[in-house]
């Protein structure tokens, strides 16, 4: 199933931050919304139905889909389509984008090479993961607000490294967005399913290795862009390579317990689930609050972690 492509709204957003506010255009380009039209299709064929609509409705029918048609060269075109915008404005945004866009290419080169057990089930979630960070881009593009984590990330300070930049949207996408993702594509009956649990943990260490590949060559090309920095940052680079795999490990062993607690809530229904990821909401966004402080932020995290973690009792 190939789905045809959705211009988005064109237009300007004026950001509200003090100095010289940026205007990005938002430029036409081959935009997909993927689960609508999935949702759609599958509601019209008559392959599911869901019992009530609800804000659950649409991640039970993402995980019930199957094949999703191969989709993930449109996604890339999607990222494509929106950097081009933000790289001709200077615009800070540009930083992680472009960095989540060449590892998005790096997934689905491994794709191809058949490096996944279930290369259908990686794709399924690699998109809908991407979709979570692509929607709130486009949100703030739009002058509309995007979740707290995602607002705080993308009102950064112009001036940060490139580098405090991408770690930013990183730690707001995968504490935020990624448990939302796995339930996009994992149903409570199978959270309850260890053999499958181990098979989706396995291609989702997969993942690991694929960002872990790709943290050198990021790493040069943001030192490309800011330039050396002072001696301190080039004396720990080589520990900041490192630590930056650590992290990504540590963050993504976390995201399974919140994506199990928001599985375990979402099977007592919307209200439940609403707060369970509001809390996961407010432990993100102050996660990357705290990462704009001053200071060698990959130091910090080696103390506090990257990571965050809903409370046992949820």
């Amino acid at each position: 199933m190939v789905l045809p492509a959705t211009p988005p709204q064109v237009g300007l957003c004026k950001r509200p931050d003090p100095g010289q506010p940026v205007q990005t255009p938002i430029k036409q380009g081959p935009v997909i919304r993927y689960h609508t039209r999935m949702h759609e299709s599958l509601l019209l064929s008559g392959q599911i139905r869901v019992p009530e609509p609800s804000t659950l409705g649409l991640m039970a029918v993402i995980a019930a889909a199957g094949h999703n048609g191969r989709v993930i060269e449109e996604l890339i075109a999607r990222m494509v389509a929106l950097l081009e915008p933000l790289a001709a404005a200077g615009d800070q945004r540009q930083y992680f984008h472009a960095t989540y866009q060449r590892t998005t290419t790096a997934v689905a080169d491994e794709l191809k090479r058949g490096g996944f057990a279930d290369p259908d089930w990686v794709e399924r979630w690699d998109v809908a993961f991407a979709d979570l960070y692509l929607d709130a881009l486009e949100a703030d593009l739009a002058c509309r607000k995007p979740a707290l984590p995602w607002e705080i990330a993308f009102g950064a300070p112009a001036d940060l490294p490139p580098l405090r930049h991408v770690l930013l949207g990183m730690n707001a996408h995968i504490n935020y967005d990624l448990p939302q993702a796995l339930l996009a594509v994992i149903t409570d009956e199978q959270f309850d399913d260890a053999a499958l649990l181990a098979r989706r943990e396995a291609d989702h260490r997969a993942i690991d290795d694929v960002l872990a590949s790709r943290v050198a060559a990021e790493d040069d090309e943001l030192t490309r862009l800011s330039g050396p920095g002072p001696l301190l940052d080039r004396l720990l680079r080589p520990f900041n390579q490192l630590g930056t795999q650590r992290f990504l490990r540590e963050a993504r062993r976390k995201v399974w317990a919140n994506a199990m607690a928001l599985s375990r809530a979402r099977r007592q229904g919307p209200d439940a689930y609403a707060a369970v990821l509001a809390q996961l909401e407010e432990l993100s966004a102050a996660k990357v609050t705290a990462l704009q402080a001053p200071g060698q932020v990959l130091l910090k995290l080696a103390a506090t972690g990257f990571g965050v973690r809903l409370p046992a009792k949820t």
